[in-house]
């Protein structure tokens, strides 16, 4: 299976991203890839509390959502949308960042919401608190499709190896890190942290990134790092995009996996311990 990382540098303002998603949508099909990977919060990249209440949408009424799923089925592609930002029905009125798997006909075959949010103080003058706008998921997910069983997670997600060797038990081969990184800890953690998932899983790594600086209405300005990155079972690096948008592509291979595993079975030698 050909795959497809966009690497998209999106805005606050979600009607204004969707045409540049959709049109990479269609030249990475028209390249000849199966399965398009988008990155994190492929509609809306904002700080801005106030400006998220103002233009984000429910899952049901989602113009981005709608467009890349009609896109996706007229186009006969798989396609990982990274994730939304939607509003909720929650009472403390948090959103929820939710990564979508659509099959070639358009149908949601998966949801998954992230689980780990970023509240970290990278510097004394960088600051997230991601759980203060968004509430955490509490389900991991796995998905079949025709070329590989996968394995959703989102960006902050993988500093969390329990997850992924939860996903890779279960089955996955392909694990799915769809990224919006900062770039301080992405240019310092994001390649160690993704060649170690596959590494530790025997399973290929997607993760499609958010780069640059993004556009904004108001609040703080973001910066991502980029460097979509696509890893082999093995722990090679196939794919760096760099920091410029665009798309790359990479051939996805099971035999891979299989190998892999088979060097070293290491999910097959857990054993339990006492302590500390």
């Amino acid at each position: 299976m050909k795959a497809a990382l966009l690497q998209l540098s999106v805005s606050d303002d979600p009607a204004a991203n969707l045409p540049v998603t959709v049109a990479m949508l269609r030249e990475a099909a028209a390249a000849g890839a199966g399965f398009v990977l988008t990155p994190e919060v492929t509609n809306c990249l904002s700080s801005d509390r106030d400006h998220q209440r103002a233009v984000l949408r429910p899952e049901g009424s989602d113009p981005t959502l709608a467009g890349l799923r009609a896109e996706a089925g007229a186009l006969g592609v798989w396609l990982l949308i990274g994730s939304l930002a939607l509003t909720t029905d929650d009472a403390d009125g948090r959103f929820a960042n939710r990564s979508f798997l659509i099959d070639p006909k358009g149908a949601i075959r998966a949801r998954y919401d992230k689980i780990h949010m970023f509240d970290v103080t990278v510097s004394a003058t960088e600051q997230y608190r991601e759980s203060a706008g968004f509430r955490p998921g509490n389900r991991a997910v796995v998905a079949d499709t025709p070329f590989a069983r996968l394995g959703l997670s989102v960006c902050y997600d993988v500093r969390f190896p329990y997850l992924y060797r939860a996903l890779a038990r279960a089955g996955a081969e392909v694990l799915t890190v769809p990224a919006a990184f900062n770039d301080t800890t992405g240019a310092a953690h994001w390649h160690s942290l993704l060649r170690a998932r596959a590494i530790e899983c025997g399973a290929w790594v997607l993760a499609p990134a958010q780069t640059g600086e993004h556009a904004a209405h108001g609040g703080r300005p973001r910066r991502t790092y980029g460097h979509s990155l696509a890893v082999s079972p093995w722990g090679e690096v196939m794919v760096d995009a760099g920091t410029d948008p665009g798309i790359s592509y990479v051939t996805l291979d099971r035999g891979a996996v299989t190998e892999a595993r088979a060097r070293i079975p290491s999910l097959t030698h857990d054993r339990g311990f006492e302590g500390p």
